[in-house]
């Protein structure tokens, strides 16, 4: 990524035409725009489309231009920190360099080092999990936004998203967290973020023996996005947004984020409402685990203690490729922050909820058939779907198999499978985040679960894990929602849920029934179908059943 570029430089070439050309081929198409020659829609919100696409505003270190797509003012790839290579690996991210002139923020900035996702998997597919922009590298620390409109006052509240990946993949530049639809139909200001991932943002150098001045850098990633948040904090009244007014979310390893940020006294102040789907994190991993693999990784790459240091010098390919032969090129990656005593003081949520964010309402969600992206299994019959419950629950499959078919009679086994797992798994993590921040007393939490089942590749994954990330976004596209009436008609209601959240800190709008918060003793629960009604202990007899049996130690 170049770190300086300058608007007066009219020759310089922009998708192999002259900068010259390209603006009066874009003022042409503006024009055909605007008489209706192609067909746009008027803009909902923010300015009307002038004579010409780009718009500049300011930020701390200096200007930037983005374009003014039928209304929505998008810049993409600004950095909010420096470069993480080098000297600054494994260190607390440092601001980045100011620049002279006009920075162009039209094109997504890298992204973390990473293994992209298998091409050839059902569910990478369904997903667009391998449809990512930005090139890689160290350079990482970048944001995009999208707003209606800038400089105005209008104090827009901001929506900053956490992507998922566990901690160990994805990017704020995926196909699922276009800003563009949510900025639209809300009149706010949208924000993804890039940062440090797997070893690059959380290898516990300091249990491996290492100096001190690697005390961070096993919570350096996590440390980002808190500086995503200053930046926030510092520019995004320039961008139209009130930073006063901060919701923060994820999906999956973003709702993990959310998770841990609700812990972190660092980011105390910078947000002031989070939600969580599908990515309840109660626990972080004990120090003895993750100083275990960066030992592994060290030796690796044949660095002993007294060499610790050296791996600021290695290549970021070569530590990638050090990272993937210890722990995988999957989501996981055994790598997660680690609870260092400091930046992370305790476990996020256990054994209660985090003080230090009593005054924070949350979301808290899942979806029916969390357990579907990682099962391709989808020809299980009757005698294997009981071979699973047995392995499962022992003694007591006759049981759980029969509550379950008592149920669902006619649902595949597959997804019978499915739902056991995700019932002592992801719903499990969901409700005992939700009770515990209930019990603080303080803001409150709402829960919701989606059912609505994705018709993508017909529909064989159900109610699958990240059903519900485009809808929040207000888009129905790609495989995974389909574009049809009950999706769209969904994102519709999602969507004014997470806007009105953003605002007020309460979800409740007109188009959904009333929301109320959830406790352990209505358990009011929102399910979001082809109708959306207020269920209280929705799946109570699923909930009860594994309160029972345990949960096989999945809770720690």
């Amino acid at each position: 990524m170049e770190s300086k570029k300058s608007k007066s430089s009219n020759d310089r070439k922009t998708g192999g035409a002259s900068r010259r050309a390209f603006l009066k081929q874009s003022s042409l198409l503006v024009a055909a725009a605007s008489a209706g020659g192609l067909g746009f829609a008027k803009p909902l919100f923010g300015q009307a489309a002038s004579s010409s696409l780009f718009v500049t505003t300011e930020t701390t270190c200096g200007k930037v231009q983005g374009m003014n797509l039928g209304g929505i003012n998008t810049f993409k790839g600004i950095p909010y920190g420096a470069s993480t290579a080098g000297k600054n690996r494994f260190m607390p991210p440092k601001k980045p360099a100011s620049w002279t002139g006009v920075r162009d923020a039209f094109e997504f900035g890298q992204l973390a080092p990473q293994v992209p996702a298998d091409s050839r998997a059902d569910y990478t597919q369904l997903i667009d999990w391998d449809l990512q922009s930005g090139g890689m590298g160290e350079d990482c620390l970048v944001l995009n936004v999208w707003t209606p409109a800038l400089k105005d006052g209008g104090k827009r509240p901001v929506m900053v998203s956490f992507h998922g990946g566990g901690f160990a993949i994805g990017s704020g530049a995926e196909p699922g967290y276009d800003g563009d639809p949510l900025a639209r139909f809300g009149n706010v200001v949208v924000v993804t973020v890039n940062h440090r991932l797997a070893s690059f943002g959380y290898l516990d150098l300091p249990g491996a023996g290492a100096p001190p001045e690697f005390a961070h850098s096993g919570v350096t990633g996590m440390m980002d996005l808190v500086a995503s948040l200053e930046w926030v904090r510092d520019n995004i009244e320039n961008f139209g947004g009130d930073p006063k007014t901060v919701m923060i979310w994820g999906q999956s390893g973003g709702g993990a984020k959310t998770s841990v940020m609700m812990a972190m006294p660092s980011a105390k102040g910078l947000f002031n409402r989070a939600a969580v789907q599908s990515g309840s994190q109660l626990t972080m991993p004990t120090r003895e685990s993750t100083a275990a693999i960066a030992e592994k990784l060290l030796s690796k790459l044949g660095l002993d203690k007294s060499k610790i240091a050296d791996i600021q010098k290695v290549s970021w390919e070569q530590l990638l490729d050090a990272q993937t032969a210890v722990s995988g090129a999957g989501a996981g990656g055994g790598f997660a922050p680690t609870l260092d005593g400091t930046i992370i003081p305790q476990n996020p949520f256990d054994p209660t909820a985090p003080k230090v964010s009593e005054d924070v309402p949350m979301i808290i969600s899942t979806a029916l058939d969390e357990a579907a992206l990682a099962l391709t299994n989808f020809n299980l019959d009757e005698a294997g779907l009981k071979k699973v419950v047995d392995r499962i629950a022992g003694a007591n499959s006759d049981r759980v198999l029969k509550l379950y078919r008592s149920v669902y009679p006619e649902t595949s086994p597959f997804l019978v499978q499915v739902r056991i797992l995700t019932d002592r798994g992801f719903r499990a993590f969901a409700t005992k985040q939700a009770e515990r921040k209930a019990a603080l007393g303080k803001a409150p939490a709402y829960m919701y679960l989606f059912t609505w089942e994705s018709p993508g590749y017909g529909g064989k994954f159900g109610a699958v894990h990240g059903t519900d990330v485009g809808l929040v976004f207000h888009s129905a596209r790609g495989s995974i929602n389909g574009g049809g009436a009950q999706a769209k008609a969904l994102a519709d209601k999602m969507a004014a849920a997470w806007v009105a959240f953003a605002k007020t800190g309460d979800p409740n709008n007109a188009s959904i029934p009333h929301w109320a918060p959830y406790d352990a003793q209505s358990r009011a629960t929102m399910v979001f179908d082809r109708t959306v009604s207020l269920e209280n202990d929705a799946r109570g007899e699923f909930r009860k059943l594994w309160d029972e049996l345990g949960t096989g130690g999945l809770l720690g």
